[in-house]
């Protein structure tokens, strides 16, 4: 069977994201299962998005109860954020991070899916009641090589590993679909409901495995099944690169087993903590915005 390896990158990845403002409406909604929505936005100004594909991430502002369209800086420069985070927290725009699932042009549009379930906070409740016309504001690339993405295995890699829960699909669908063609990777996916599962694209030679909670709550101490499956399954030789994202907890754990029992280079380890068993969505963001969020250890 023909394999790829990930050759050295055409561009120098950005550490800084050239980005702007997007004034949006809800084009149209879908339901993708019990646990996940698929919003489309459009807008004249879309024109202008670019993105970099894999786990392209976007800040998305909504707006209260009572506006009609989330309040945001004026400019999107580099004091975009304290200026957002100065405003008052009635006000200014419900801000959270999201990943864009799709693109297209003529007309340009954005999807962007949304879990609905973890805690049933501003966002989730807003993409369960969204509705064609519905405003909000996008914070996005105007390149394509741009800091919102984190996939970015080295040169030299011979085989991927990525897992996460449904809060990652997204991101996910979005790596296996640019993944080069014959390259292994070794996919696991958690999802609430059987009927969460969704075919995904790709020109890689991927074994995904998806693992059903069922009546099990995500993130539920001692009950791990991402870890668990990991744990019991034997992974390819050559070089690897692992991105994992989900429940902070649950991604620490595959970390270090990861680097520890497996012997991956903690350098070729991407993680991110999407949420976390016990905080609500809120706090989350607020620990973001002062910058007291705990950073994830070996």
């Amino acid at each position: 069977m023909t394999t790829a390896t990930i050759a050295a990158p055409t561009t120098t990845p950005t550490t800084a994201v050239p980005y702007r403002f997007f004034d949006a409406r809800v084009v149209r909604t879908r339901s993708l299962g019990p646990s996940m929505a698929r919003i489309t936005f459009g807008g004249g100004c879309l024109k202008d998005f670019v993105s970099g594909g894999r786990d392209q991430r976007i800040k998305l502002f909504l707006p209260h109860p009572g506006q009609t369209a989330p309040v945001v800086p004026v400019e999107a420069g580099e004091s975009w954020f304290p200026v957002w985070r100065a405003m008052d927290p009635a006000v200014r725009g419900i801000m959270r991070s999201y990943t864009v699932r799709g693109q297209r042009r003529d007309p340009d549009e954005i999807d962007v899916d949304f879990a609905l379930h973890h805690d049933g906070g501003p966002a989730a409740r807003w993409a369960a009641r969204a509705e064609a016309g519905d405003r909000v504001t996008l914070l996005g690339p105007v390149v394509e090589d741009n800091g919102g993405i984190d996939f970015r295995p080295p040169p030299g890699t011979d085989w991927v590993l990525i897992s996460g829960d449904e809060t990652a699909l997204p991101a996910i669908a979005g790596i296996l679909e640019w993944l080069p063609a014959g390259l292994p990777a070794k996919v696991w996916l958690e999802v609430q409901h059987a009927q969460d599962i969704q075919e995904l694209r790709t020109a890689a030679n991927a074994e995904i495995t998806w693992l059903v909670r069922n009546t099990v709550s995500p993130g539920t101490p001692r009950s791990a099944p991402l870890v668990d499956a990991v744990r019991a399954t034997g992974l390819p030789s050559g070089t690897p690169y692992a991105w994992i994202a989900g429940e902070a907890g649950t991604v620490k754990e595959m970390r270090r087993h990861l680097v520890r029992e497996r012997g991956f280079d903690r350098k070729a380890v991407t993680f991110t903590g999407y949420w976390r068993l016990g905080a609500c969505e809120e706090q989350l963001v607020e620990e973001a915005v002062s910058g007291a969020r705990p950073k994830a250890e070996d």
